[in-house]
């Protein structure tokens, strides 16, 4: 399947770093689930549509591979990346250093935040609607990494949460696996503005374990 360009020319603007700015541009689509695993991202197409070379465009793959979200076979191409048990052991591998640190320890604790993302989740679940649910999900563990005030490690996050929607699309079958973590975030929250961050801390850890052994689960058939 070709990637489907959509608006991508409207979102160029004036970046330092060409290369980076491709790379956030497709990383941002993958994150958001408009380009699901096996999508083959076609270099005249990209090229032409972000008005930048082929070999800018070329660059952009190479960070994109190192980081395992498109994958480049010899004489087919590039595409993104289908995620196996082994990636998602790494995944959830940096999520359980990264995100109960910024929950128990982060300085900037914006509970407005997560408060609006946990009625946007509930808002989903009411309605069936599974891609908004997994897209509340990606969001609310974003804004606790947020809780670190780190640049870098909110772009550290923004890669991990790009895999993990290529880890999603294997669950597609599976719509309770999104529907029960709305209740879960939301105990977050509440141990949160408890003042309970080590508490809180501790649940995300047992959360991420259970999530991690769900998906690997799944994908051992």
């Amino acid at each position: 399947m070709l990637v489907n360009l959509g608006d991508i020319t409207a979102e160029r603007s004036d970046h330092a770093n060409t290369t980076a700015w491709v790379a956030d541009v497709l990383r941002s689509r993958i994150a958001a689930g408009k380009l699901p695993p096996g999508t083959k991202l076609s270099e005249q197409q990209l090229a032409a549509s972000m008005q930048v070379s082929r070999n800018t465009l070329r660059e952009a793959f190479a960070m994109l591979s190192i980081e395992s979200v498109v994958t480049r076979y010899p004489n087919r191409g590039v595409f993104v990346a289908s995620p196996d048990a082994g990636s998602v052991r790494e995944i959830y591998s940096v999520r359980r250093m990264l995100e109960p640190a910024a929950v128990q320890w982060g300085p900037e604790l914006d509970l407005p935040r997560l408060d609006a993302v946990i009625a946007d989740a509930r808002a989903a679940r009411s309605r069936g609607l599974v891609a908004e649910m997994a897209a509340a999900n990606q969001d609310f563990h974003q804004s606790l990494v947020a809780m670190s005030g780190s640049v870098q490690l909110q772009q550290m996050m923004g890669r991990v949460l790009a895999e993990m929607r290529l880890v999603f699309h294997s669950m597609r079958s599976e719509p309770d696996f999104h529907t029960r973590y709305v209740e879960e975030n939301a105990s977050l929250v509440v141990l949160l503005r408890a003042g309970r961050r080590a508490e809180a801390a501790e649940a995300l850890r047992g959360y991420l374990d259970a999530a991690e052994a769900e998906l690997l689960g799944h994908l051992a058939p």
